[in-house]
């Protein structure tokens, strides 16, 4: 039995962008979201998980990480309305799944995710995501990112060969490279080769920049220019490494027991599966909830 945790947002703004608008809810919104994520939630409840939870983003523009840095994810616009009612219907599904599911004003979704990996590091948790930024928890008790759409899973040892840093360097390398999707700007001309280059030869950029002399002596092509505009954006280089690596110490009052799949209310879900137009997920859900509440009794 293996543990999953689920990087919402991620999948919903897939499946929100990816599928046609085949579904509406009784209130006139398109619910292709819903419909996707709840497919999705399904298919790892079939996979009878020790552990499941949700990770979901409540803080954009209210998240610690703005107040460092005002401009942090500033091109990205609120939800419209369309898009918060499926936000909140993927997040009212996962709970009547019996998924523990987690939000903050405060924190991000990574941060979430990171923050109970450290709980349930025993239990080496599975990250059900494809974002790189949360390749840094494969260091703190993860075992792999795995993009279910996708099936492909990425562990240390495949994250360090597309990237060229192992897991712990990974918010390094992003202060170094920049984030452009959420807009932390880089180290100017300093590309991802140089970056994975320089974190080969120093463990992080505390490292990196208490010793420049080291740098500007590397066999690197332009080392000395590069020594320069470290040392030059160095205090912004620190600034992107704190937003880049994520919190793992939040407050969520919660022990692995509480992590587990919980006893479902069939009726209730297959009404908001109603109420959100997905009754076509009916027949699933009586399948997998039936059975998951069948073996409970």
């Amino acid at each position: 039995m293996s543990s999953y945790l689920i990087d919402a947002p991620i999948h919903i703004f897939r499946y929100y962008f990816a599928l046609p608008p085949h579904w509406h809810s009784r209130s006139g919104y398109a619910t292709e979201a819903v419909y996707g994520f709840t497919n999705l939630l399904l298919d790892m409840l079939a996979r009878r998980p020790r552990h499941i939870a949700c990770a979901f983003d409540e803080s954009l523009g209210s998240c610690f990480r703005n107040a460092l840095y005002p401009t942090y994810k500033c091109s990205r616009a609120l939800p419209d309305a369309a898009l918060a009612y499926q936000l909140a219907a993927c997040r009212e599904m996962a709970e009547a799944l019996g998924i523990a599911s987690f939000a903050s004003e405060r924190y991000e979704a990574d941060d979430i995710l990171a923050t109970l990996t450290r709980k349930l590091r025993r239990y080496a948790p599975v990250i059900v995501s494809r974002d790189k930024d949360l390749g840094q928890l494969l260091a703190r008790g993860a075992s792999s990112l795995w993009d279910l759409v996708a099936d492909r899973r990425l562990d240390s040892e495949a994250l360090e060969q597309r990237f060229g840093v192992r897991p712990g360097q990974i918010a390094d390398y992003l202060a170094l490279v920049g984030d452009r999707g959420d807009d932390i700007p880089g180290i100017p001309g300093l590309g991802p080769k140089t970056a994975s280059c320089l974190l080969r030869e120093f463990e992080d950029i505390e490292a990196l920049l208490a010793q420049l002399d080291r740098v500007a002596a590397l066999p690197l092509r332009g080392a000395k220019g590069t020594a320069a505009r470290l040392e030059q954006y160095a205090d912004q280089l620190r600034l992107a490494k704190r937003l880049t690596c994520l919190e793992e110490n939040m407050a969520l009052d919660i022990n692995p027991g509480q992590l587990r799949p919980q006893s479902v209310d069939l009726y209730l879900a297959l009404a908001l599966a109603g109420e959100f137009g997905i009754s076509d997920l009916g027949g699933k859900m009586m399948r997998i909830l039936g059975c998951a509440h069948g073996e409970s009794e």
